[in-house]
């Protein structure tokens, strides 16, 4: 695993597309396909807008994924992963071969064709965040580290939920659903690399329990400590509560 920390959200954006377009344009030039993993929120918004305005990407030849899409949430939900995806990263670049999960459909069927689909082959590149409770994808604490089901039902935890609201995506607490289908914590390591964009001050806690605490289900983001192609890209608000040993321990050389 490896920190790399820049002044504010904008830069930490525009370095990790820099990083994902290099990966993305890897695979293609060696497989003919990328296959990727895209995480939404607010979080991501600056990354996905510096990534889709990077030149050179033959979008044409990536293969999409998305980790995580609430069940009983419509694709039209101003809330639906989906509708995010298409909105900020499928019309911006053209992506013609996706995987998006309809959380109105039934939860069991939208696992079966998802699973199918990304256990054809590995996953290039995937990117993610870390959620302020310390979850993975929609691995709430305490996660799932033991499943290898590529997606699974998850209940979603009130931390989780109040996040959501906070972010915006909806009114309340008792209008975000309770449950979701996720991308699996086995399934997310599988990947070739692994993109974890967290800026902000709110995730810092978050941020500094996951790189400081132990790995285990409680701290869902932790178990990104152990994956070697890992790179996970702050800002000065998101490290603020790092210790000074950590920073360099995981430094970018």
């Amino acid at each position: 695993m490896v920190l790399k920390v820049f002044r504010n959200k904008e830069e930490l954006g525009r370095a990790a597309a820099t990083q994902a377009a290099a990966a993305i344009r890897g695979a293609i030039d060696e497989r003919g396909l990328a296959r990727i993993v895209a995480a939404t929120g607010a979080s991501q918004l600056e990354f996905l807008d510096a990534l889709t305005a990077m030149t050179e990407i033959d979008w044409q030849s990536v293969e999409l994924f998305h980790l995580d899409e609430y069940i009983g949430l419509p694709m039209t939900h101003p809330a639906s992963f989906c509708k995010y995806l298409q909105e900020r990263l499928i019309r911006k670049t053209g992506i013609r071969k996706h995987h998006l999960m309809n959380g109105a459909d039934e939860p069991r069927e939208v696992i079966r064709r998802a699973s199918d689909a990304i256990e054809a082959a590995p996953i290039d590149v995937a990117f993610a965040g870390i959620g302020e409770n310390g979850h993975l994808a929609f691995n709430d604490p305490p996660a799932d580290f033991d499943t290898d089901d590529p997606y699974i039902i998850v209940n979603l935890d009130e931390p989780c939920r109040r996040q959501q609201v906070s972010e915006g995506w909806f009114t309340n607490i008792a209008d975000v659903p309770k449950q979701a289908i996720s991308m699996s914590i086995h399934q997310i390591l599988k990947s070739r690399a692994i993109i974890s964009v967290v800026p902000d001050t709110r995730k810092a806690p978050a941020v500094k329990a996951c790189l400081e605490g132990p790995i285990g289900p409680m701290l869902p983001a932790s178990i990104l400590r152990t994956h070697a192609n890992a790179t996970i890209y702050l800002d000065e608000q998101s490290a603020g509560l790092l210790s000074p040993a950590t920073l360099s321990a995981h430094a970018a050389s």
